[in-house]
């Protein structure tokens, strides 16, 4: 029997997840404040549509899994009303705005006994994933430090007359923009144990409530050292996306736009070979987001949830994400 689904927040990545939906289940109902937006959805997929959270939980009693693509202000907020129903959860990234907030996520989780899943789509990468393999089984040694560079464009048009670039919805370019890129962080290297870092919005000031722009330099708790220089202000096109890995048996970058290719490796007895080709990267119109793999995203939601399969990104690691963000605008803060 397919799982059914229902997605709150139409605008363009519910629009994603309901391609997927299509594939790995049944949309049954979509809901937006913003009525056309649900209407074309809900025209576009045959399914019902409401124009509140509220209204949909009170009338859909039979979804197994709700879909939270709304601002990443408002994730904290649907997400435990959705949990309160008696319905697993799929959350975009950032799980939430703070890490508090993830916390009460994953505290209402296990109250009434439901999954909630955190979309880490970039885990998925061919390159990302191999290297993950490499870490764990040591073949790089021990981890020394790690690079990450984030070069995008987020020109004007982008933030207008959008949630986008404000405190309260947004967050901050971290949030928003490179939170995968922070996950991988995490996921790859380990925990953060100390942060320094500056943050400036150089290029979108009466635009966007935070940086565009930032330089960090981090210590991981198991001792390797790490740098993330990222900027939404790269001229007219998105320019990188890589993160390089030194260990002591080895070093591997990938690169691409989306940490999408595997740029260099030079490891000691040890080749990478014939990795799959990855998905495209999500295109939006004017601009690309991370890669597209909410395809594998859905399978392994439906692979736990109707085969006891193992989630792929828990709430503690989306927790551990905002936390990791949050240190590093404490830092921005205090300077």
């Amino acid at each position: 029997m397919k799982l059914k689904f229902a997605i709150v927040g139409c605008g363009r990545i519910g629009k994603r997840h309901a391609e997927h939906i299509r594939n790995n289940g049944e949309l049954v109902a979509i809901c937006d404040i913003i009525e056309e937006r649900a209407d074309e959805l809900s025209n576009e997929y045959s399914c019902e549509k409401y124009y509140s959270i509220e209204e949909l939980l009170e009338n859909e009693k039979e979804i197994d899994v709700i879909a939270v693509c709304s601002p990443n202000g408002l994730h904290f907020e649907h997400t435990i009303k959705s949990l309160q129903a008696g319905v697993h959860v799929l959350c975009e990234k950032p799980m939430a705005l703070s890490s508090y907030d993830c916390g009460e996520m994953i505290k209402e989780a296990e109250k009434v006994n439901k999954r909630l899943f955190i979309v880490k789509q970039n885990r998925f990468n061919p390159p990302v994933a191999e290297l993950k393999k490499l870490i764990e089984n040591g073949t790089l040694g021990n981890i020394l430090s790690v690079q990450l560079s984030c070069f995008w464009n987020r020109n004007e048009d982008y933030y207008k007359n959008s949630w986008k670039g404000t405190k309260n919805l947004d967050g901050g370019t971290l949030y928003t923009q490179f939170s995968h890129f922070i996950d991988l962080l995490y996921w790859l290297i380990g925990d953060v144990k100390e942060v320094e870092a500056f943050g400036e919005n150089l290029q979108h000031q009466g635009i966007i409530e935070f940086e565009d722009t930032g330089v960090i330099c981090m210590k991981f708790k198991n001792g390797a050292l790490g740098t993330i220089n990222y900027t939404v202000n790269s001229f007219e096109k998105n320019m990188e996306g890589s993160l390089t890995v030194f260990g002591s048996k080895g070093t591997v970058k990938i690169g691409g736009q989306y940490l999408n290719e595997l740029e260099y490796q030079n490891i000691k007895d040890f080749e990478i070979s014939g990795l799959p080709e990855g998905n495209p990267a999500n295109s939006y119109g004017q601009y690309q987001g991370s890669m597209s793999n909410h395809d594998k995203v859905y399978e392994n939601v439906v692979d736990v949830l109707q085969n006891e399969g193992s989630i792929a990104t828990n709430g503690f690691e989306g927790l551990k994400t905002v936390e990791i963000i949050e240190k590093i605008y404490e830092k921005y803060r205090r300077g």
